[in-house]
């Protein structure tokens, strides 16, 4: 997910910069914000389940291997792949709709939803709706799960007598909550001020250390 997310823009951006060419097709643009809004709830997805996993093997560690055997981790990542291409496809025909001026220059370095909508000529209240709505189901829920999951971890942690135990448990997760904390707040960040006015150099620092850094 993480390979094939990076790879929806950063040879685009590579492109451009050795052809010193910006430009990018509507057809091009409209298929780039499939991709990675695709690849982008995927790993949303992923990251979940990598929660629910921490929160099994430390909460409940005898019962590990009945709870998450292969079958349901093959269903937590169909599922997953399911509700991001759902998720891209219905984002993408409501970009369909928009009509758009001629001569358009985008602030970034892909075409992100967030500033494909704030250049189109027609109105985009559906669209802002939209984002803030999925963004408060597939986001904000997701989220929710993951700081449960940790609250219990902590927990269970904090009731380990040795320190070497302790450290091996917190070991576990460490990566993770990085991911997480780089991904969900530099995420929200962007598409949470789409409607708003903030800086394009900002929102695309923020772009990298989500499509990138993570």
């Amino acid at each position: 997910a993480d390979i094939c997310f990076t790879t929806t823009t950063m040879p685009k951006m590579l492109v451009n910069i050795q052809l010193h060419s910006k430009s990018v097709s509507y057809t091009g643009c409209l298929t780039q914000i499939w991709f990675a809004l695709a690849f982008l709830g995927l790993e949303n997805g992923i990251l979940v389940t990598m929660a629910y996993d921490r929160f099994v093997a430390i909460c409940h560690p005898l019962r590990y291997n009945v709870i998450m055997n292969p079958k349901l981790c093959w269903l937590l990542v169909l599922l997953s792949f399911l509700i991001s291409v759902l998720d891209a496809l219905l984002h993408t025909l409501m970009a369909l709709r928009l009509s758009f001026c001629t001569n358009l220059e985008i602030p970034h370095f892909f075409c992100e939803l967030a500033h494909i909508l704030k250049l189109a000529c027609s109105d985009i209240l559906i669209n802002n709706i939209l984002v803030y709505l999925v963004t408060g189901l597939l986001g904000v829920v997701p989220l929710s799960g993951i700081i449960f999951s940790y609250t219990q971890i902590v927990s269970s942690v904090l009731k380990i007598p040795s320190a070497g135990g302790k450290y091996k448990a917190f070991s576990i997760c460490v990566s993770h909550l990085i991911v997480v904390s780089l991904f969900y707040g530099t995420g929200f960040g962007v598409y949470l001020s789409s409607t708003g006015t903030h800086s394009s150099r900002k929102s695309a620092v923020a772009s990298v250390m989500y499509t990138v850094v993570t």
